[in-house]
């Protein structure tokens, strides 16, 4: 410390100055603080992200989404001067590319991504995912700033060992369904199952990425999710979203235990999936946000190949957790089988596996998730539980109105 300093006891400094004097790359490279846009700040990721920066960091976050009620308690914090937020729908807001060029880092996260808007919503789906998503991607590369780019896990589709007989040996080879960024193919269903409508989107939206990387010069990462999960993911139908919206798995299982249902699994439950807690991935997130040498021109996986199950293991572990953190007694009759088509319609299909390789993230950022399926469900349901359990019993004992 300077000499006038040098009497003062540590206490007196601010936890920012700290974070400034300590934060180096892996690299050993100083840190710079940055001011970063990120579009659709305001849902589940977003809020984790948000947190994350303002609480371990003094980068700055012009945090862009049409709703905030998730980030709601940072832009009333103490962190309230490094976040500020701005109520856009990038569909059609000139606001965008200024707030762009005023940043050194664009996160987009915006996307409609969930399973039962594709069918329902195809073209909704198609915009949002290529269509809004390409003035950022412009604005970047016409102002040399630097993008994050989440795209997901759906761009690999099916694996190869799909196609192989139901009891070939090859379907247990790893190289058949193992999904690696840079030499998997991405293999969809035909035109007539809209489910792929999402996929085929992102996919689309990360070859004109890469294009702009190759022929204009854009720093990109493209970030590719499987499956992460935690509080604050998605809603709770009737109680904080629609009551006739249909989430993610984990909201929709979650629905159904605080309600005392039984869990609905599709088509029997029998696709394997692998899941992530939202911590363990934002800590990916953060690494390539302060690693960019490390991590531009790179598309990296974010999942847990450790954390694998079936969608009917997944409801049967989300049933004990539940009993154990709620203190109630299981349903007798936990799970009921619902075709794809009466669940989501016509139009339906999906990958059998999704399973990531994780070298290029390992080898570029050292990074390798650390919160076992159990642990994570452990604490995502606690917090269900708290949250919406007395919501829920509200909303069953309302009266129904009748004509």
């Amino acid at each position: 410390l300077p000499p006038s300093h040098s009497s003062l006891h540590p206490f007196f400094f601010p936890l920012s100055f700290f974070l400034t004097m300590a934060k180096v790359d892996l690299d050993g490279n100083p840190i710079k603080n940055l001011t970063i846009c990120m579009i659709g700040a305001g849902g589940f990721i977003g809020s984790h992200l948000c947190e994350k920066l303002l609480e371990e960091t003094n980068h700055k976050i012009l945090a862009v989404d049409v709703y905030n009620d998730k980030i709601k308690h940072l832009l009333e914090s103490t962190y309230q001067d490094r976040i500020h937020f701005h109520r856009i729908n990038i569909k059609h807001d000139s606001r965008l590319e200024g707030l762009i060029k005023m940043a050194d880092l664009t996160i987009n996260l915006a996307a409609i991504c969930t399973p039962a808007d594709y069918n329902t919503r195809p073209l909704d789906t198609i915009y949002s995912n290529f269509i809004d998503a390409l003035p950022v991607v412009k604005y970047c590369s016409e102002n040399n700033k630097r993008l994050i780019h989440f795209s997901t896990c759906e761009v690999y589709g099916k694996t190869i060992g799909s196609f192989l007989p139901a009891d070939h040996p090859l379907r247990q080879d790893p190289e058949f369904y193992v999904l690696k960024e840079d030499s998997s193919p991405c293999i969809f269903g035909s035109i007539e199952k809209q489910r792929w409508s999402y996929a085929c989107a992102k996919q689309l939206i990360e070859r004109l990425i890469y294009a702009e990387g190759a022929e204009n010069g854009l720093e990109f990462t493209i970030v590719r999710p499987f499956n992460w999960i935690g509080p604050r993911m998605d809603f709770i139908p009737g109680v904080d979203g629609p009551s006739e919206g249909v989430p993610r798995v984990l909201a929709c299982f979650s629905n159904n235990l605080l309600r005392g249902e039984p869990l609905k699994l599709v088509d029997g439950g029998q696709s394997q999936r692998t899941f992530v807690y939202i911590k363990d991935a934002i800590e990916a997130v953060m690494l390539m946000i302060e690693n960019p040498a490390r991590a531009n021109g790179h598309i990296f996986n974010v999942g847990n190949p450790n954390n694998e199950v079936t969608v009917k293991q997944l409801a049967e572990m989300m049933t004990e957790v539940f009993s154990k953190v709620s203190g109630e007694p299981a349903i007798e009759v936990p799970t009921i089988d619902v075709s794809s088509k009466e669940f989501y319609g016509e139009g339906y299909d999906d990958s059998d596996k999704r399973i990531p390789d994780m070298t290029i993230i390992n080898r570029q950022l050292g990074w390798n998730p650390k919160t076992s399926l159990w642990d994570l469900l452990e604490s995502t349901l606690t917090y269900q539980h708290r949250t919406y359990a007395e919501a829920v019993k509200k909303a069953i004992a309302k009266p129904v109105a009748t004509s």
